[in-house]
């Protein structure tokens, strides 16, 4: 079966319909993506209510100008990161990033970090996302109406359940759907944006909003900095199990890195500002609270209706990252499961927890906190496996093999180093920025919690692999894989033979060597 594509900005002919829904490496062809595409796909994902709750909570511990740096500077070293891996990689090879992991953990480990984040990460967010939708619309009823339903009543509830059969719903018609709905959200939305921007100016000069203080600091105001810097951070963070499945569908590493910048740092650094600047002005933390009194009730009304939109694509990528991920990795069960009800298995949990919202919604900061302990050592494990350990030449083939033939299949599907790595930045993590509590130590007012723990990750697996692994000859280290990305898939499907790899241009013997 074949479908014809079409959007305002790209043409994709006769691609087979299942294409991006199998683990299975996308030949150029079916990479449905270029550079605006993606970024139009990221600005949907990156503008919704979440980057204006990020200002909201940063408002907590700085005033204007501090939260200017502390989220430029926390956004851009974990959205860095996180487009140097997994997305460069995916996009590369066009293979989605839970079967990339297989190299790092094992088959069976991979499948392990697949299921915790795939399941329990899309479902918080995703109830998150639709908590808040739910606000956004009692907002709406409440001033059209002049009704007064509460924030944590069924009718939230309810709301948010319709949101997430929604996404449901555009999810079974497979990826492209995201973008069509992103095509139409994004630039509404920066209209939005750039329409509170004006408003805050017009009510209060830069004086006046650098004057007012935030709104419940720590003590220490280097503590309180570093503190908004961990936010934007860990908030980064956040992206990486959505990045490299969405990226596998751009059509080069221009096309997916550049977009991350444009598309998730530049649209989270700005919402999540007009966040802050809001929360300060207002002294309200709610960010679907800010709008009617800032814009009146008509303008209001439109921009929480957007806000609404960009919600529903945020939950989309979610869910499609989340589902392609348990249909490459989850086993044969959900190899042969409908795509529709696929989205049953990930999205059902948060139709549940929508009916908890003050519990969900009220944690959302210690949620971003858990987040980060696994994330930020996942990316920086994944950073040193790519660029130093392998020098970006992956072994597909070995992907795709079972774990009892694969050159990466380590110990019985499993690699402890990578697990004693994740353990140890988990731990990092953990000893700075207690998740429960939300307590710095001494020592976070210097380091940050996710930056360490992203570093120790990545330094203990470098140091263990070396001295354990590749002694070994486990991880598949050293072997390339062929440069087409048609002979991989060929080959991942037929189980031909690798092709002898050229050597590295560093190991070639000289002219003068040959003639000897």
């Amino acid at each position: 079966m074949v479908q014809q594509i079409h959007t305002e900005s790209i043409k994709v002919a006769r691609v087979p319909e299942d294409a991006t829904l199998n683990e299975l490496p996308l030949l150029p062809r079916e990479r449905i993506w270029g550079f605006w595409d993606f970024s139009t796909v990221n600005i949907g994902l990156a503008i919704a209510t979440w980057a204006f709750l990020q200002g909201a909570t940063v408002a907590y511990y700085v005033g204007a100008v501090e939260a200017i740096a502390s989220v430029v500077i926390g956004y851009g070293i974990s959205v860095l990161l996180v487009a140097l891996s997994p997305v460069l990689a995916s996009a590369k090879y066009g293979v989605e990033q839970f079967v990339m992991l297989r190299g790092i953990f094992g088959h069976g480990g991979a499948r392990l970090i697949m299921i915790t984040t795939s399941t329990i990460f899309a479902a918080g967010w995703s109830a998150i996302l639709a908590i808040m939708l739910g606000h956004g619309v009692v907002n709406i009823i409440n001033a059209a109406f002049g009704v007064e339903l509460s924030k944590t009543g069924a009718a939230v509830s309810i709301l948010g359940l319709i949101a997430i059969v929604s996404a449901w719903a555009i999810l079974s018609r497979g990826p492209v759907s995201v973008e069509r709905v992103s095509q139409v959200v994004a630039p509404a939305l920066v209209i939005v944006l750039v329409v509170i921007t004006v408003i805050i100016f017009t009510r209060v000069s830069w004086e006046e909003l650098t004057a007012i203080p935030a709104l419940d600091p720590e003590e220490n105001p280097h503590v309180s900095f570093m503190i908004a810097i961990e936010l934007g951070v860990a908030g980064g963070f956040a992206w990486w199990p959505n990045m490299g499945n969405l990226a596998r569908l751009t059509r080069s590493a221009r096309a997916a890195f550049w977009p991350n910048w444009i598309g998730i740092f530049g649209a989270s650094v700005f919402a999540a500002l007009i966040g802050t600047f809001a929360a300060l002005v207002l002294e309200i933390t709610e960010p679907t609270d800010w709008l009617i009194p800032l814009t009146g009730t008509v303008f209001g009304i439109i921009a929480l209706v957007a806000i609404a939109f960009a919600n529903i694509t945020a939950i989309l990528s979610q869910g499609y990252g989340s589902m392609l991920a348990l249909r490459s990795g989850g086993g044969k069960l959900f190899q042969r499961m409908a795509w529709p009800l696929m989205g049953v298995v990930i999205l059902g949990p948060a139709a549940v927890l929508v009916f908890f919202p003050g519990t969900v919604y009220d944690n959302y900061g210690r949620f971003l906190s858990w987040g980060a302990i696994l994330v930020a050592p996942l990316v920086g494990i994944g950073i040193v496996d790519y660029f130093l350990l392998r020098r970006t030449r992956v072994p597909i083939r070995e992907l795709y093999k079972p774990a009892s033939e694969s050159a990466v299949g380590y110990w019985y599907g499993w690699n402890p180093v990578a697990f004693v790595a994740l353990a140890a930045g988990a731990v990092t993590y953990t000893l700075l920025l207690h998740p429960i509590t939300y307590v710095p130590s001494p020592l976070f007012a210097y380091t940050t919690a996710s930056i360490p723990s992203c570093l120790v990750g990545a330094t203990v697996y470098l140091l263990l692999t070396k001295a354990i692994t590749q002694p070994l000859k486990l991880g598949g280290y050293g072997i390339e894989t062929p440069v087409s990305t048609g002979l991989i898939r060929a080959q991942a499907v037929s189980g031909a033979p690798e092709p002898q790899a050229r050597p590295h241009a560093q190991d070639r013997p000289r002219p003068s060597e040959e003639a000897q």
